[in-house]
This record gives C-alpha cells, sequence and structure tokens, in this order.
C-alpha cells in the first residue's frame, strides 16, 4: 500500500503543486488528473500511484482499484547535484540541479 520514488530529478517545490492537486482522492480519479496536468512532474507521479496500487493488489486479493484512496503523498527534498557554469572575467557561478522523494501511501474506503 506504499510506494516511494527517490532521485527524481525535479526540484521538491516544483513537485509538491502536483503533488497536492492529488491529495485524498481516488486512485483511478488521481491518475486521470495528472493525466492532463502539463506539468513535467506528472507523469512520473502518475506512475508512482500505479505502483502502489499495484501494490496493494498484489498484497491483498480482495481490494479492488476503485477502493483505493491517496491517504498519504509528500514530497521530500534529495541530494543536490552542485554543477559550475563559466561567467564574465574568468568568474564561475553554481547551478543547483535539486532532486526529491516522493512517497505515497493508499487506504481503503470503509
Amino acid at each position: 500500500m506504499k510506494a516511494t520514488l527517490r532521485f527524481l530529478r525535479i526540484s521538491a517545490r516544483k513537485t509538491r503543486l502536483v503533488t497536492d492537486l492529488v491529495r485524498g482522492k481516488g486512485v483511478e480519479d488521481a491518475i486521470f488528473t495528472l493525466s492532463v496536468t502539463r506539468r513535467a512532474a506528472s507523469e512520473p507521479i502518475s506512475k508512482l500511484i500505479a505502483s502502489a496500487k499495484a501494490n496493494a493488489e498484489n498484497a491483498n486479493d480482495e481490494i479492488s482499484a476503485d477502493q483505493l484512496y491517496i491517504k498519504e503523498i509528500y514530497v521530500n527534498e534529495g541530494p543536490t547535484l552542485k554543477r559550475f557554469r563559466p561567467r564574465a572575467m574568468g568568474r564561475a557561478t553554481r547551478i543547483n540541479k535539486r532532486t526529491s522523494h516522493v512517497t505515497c501511501v493508499l487506504g481503503v474506503k470503509a
């Protein structure tokens, strides 16, 4: 009933905008919402929810997809890749390539 997506190469701030759209929704409704959302993080999060759904169905044969909802979904910061870009007059500027870890927990509607 749980799935984790680690080292997603999208910043946690941008990813949280997408996870806030689907928190508390049913699994099928959440996947549809993400399919029409035009954000880079929507596809990986949709795959994460599908994976959590498959985990729940494999763990318990009595659970169907229409009973599942997103009980908890949250985004934490992952490690930052640090790169340098050349600038004028021999200087360099640091470029931070941020990553995030997303965790999805599904629950069963009563």
